[in-house]
Parts: structure tokens; C-alpha cells; sequence
């Protein structure tokens, strides 16, 4: 590695190692950040055939929590048995079956560390993640010579996406 003589070549020199480090986990964060957006439809999702024995007699919020179905409603009660939507369960043996659609192992995985909460063992990739991303941010201005024109318009640039970004929280 080269040696660091001022600020602008720890910056520069820095922003290329790390950059070429992070690449595969930025690559990784985009596809599952792709993937998060269409989390409410059935993109790339496969059906999974899921039968199982749970609690007798559960309330149909109990139910619901206990299947971990999100909006869960039931929809028709025949004696003993309870249809919602793409299931069934026997609340006098427990015995449930549905069908739940999933993404495939690796992308379930992928969205699930995206989407990391602080209680996840993982959590600390996010920040450091998240960490290095502002370094990139911060550490892009010293990559040109402050009195050229590519810095310039690179200013220019960085003017712009920043009113998009405040355009796009007001339209959130």
C-alpha cells in the first residue's frame, strides 16, 4: 500500500481499498434492496406446501400470530374447521395446513441481513456498512483537485442529488 502523506491521499487511498472490499456486499445490498421493494408482490417468490400441529383452539388473532401471517382474516368457519385465505386449520387437533410463498433460501437471506434490526447478531456489519457508505460520500470530495472543473461539476452533481433526495422524502 502507498504511503499516506496528507489528508487527500488517506482519503483517496482509503476510498479505493475500501471500495474494492465493499463491492461484493454493495452488489448484494442492491439485488436485496431491489428485492425489498417488490416484498408485497409474489416476484421470484416459490409456493411452499407447509403442514404442521399447533395450539387447539387459538382465537383467530392468536392464529394468526402464531402462523406469523401478516393481515390475517379468517374467512369461513365449517364445524370444526377454519379456512383462510390459502389454508385451513383444525382448531380441535391443531393440525394447520397452508401455503405460504417464500424467495428462494440465498435471497430470503440476503433481505433478511438487509433488513437486520439492532437485536440481530449481524446488526454490527449493517453499521459498519452503513459507516463505510458515508465515508464514500464524505471521502468523494478529495478525490479531484478543488480548483477543477471536474470538482466543480462534481458539486454541481452532488447540489442536484440532494434536492432529489429532499424532493423524494416530501413525495414519500
Amino acid at each position: 500500500m502507498a504511503k499516506i502523506k496528507d489528508t487527500k491521499s488517506f482519503m483517496r487511498i482509503t476510498h479505493r481499498y475500501l471500495g474494492f472490499f465493499m463491492a461484493g456486499i454493495m452488489a448484494m445490498y442492491a439485488v436485496s434492496g431491489i428485492l425489498l421493494i417488490y416484498r408485497d408482490t409474489d416476484f421470484l417468490k416459490k409456493e411452499k406446501n407447509i403442514e404442521q400441529n399447533i395450539a387447539q383452539n387459538l382465537s383467530e388473532k392468536n392464529l394468526g400470530k402464531e402462523l406469523k401471517i401478516k393481515n390475517f382474516e379468517i374467512l369461513k368457519i365449517n364445524g370444526n374447521v377454519v379456512l383462510f385465505k390459502n389454508g385451513s386449520y383444525n382448531s380441535n387437533t391443531g393440525e394447520v395446513k397452508y401455503t405460504k410463498k417464500e424467495l428462494p433460501f440465498i435471497l430470503k437471506k440476503m433481505t433478511g441481513l438487509h433488513k437486520a434490526q439492532s437485536k440481530n447478531k449481524l446488526s454490527v456489519f449493517n453499521i459498519f456498512f452503513g459507516v463505510s457508505l458515508f465515508f464514500f460520500v464524505v471521502s468523494s470530495f478529495w478525490m479531484f483537485n478543488v480548483k477543477s472543473k471536474a470538482f466543480k461539476r462534481g458539486l454541481i452533481y452532488t447540489l442536484g442529488g440532494f434536492i432529489l433526495g429532499i424532493l423524494l422524502l416530501y413525495l414519500s
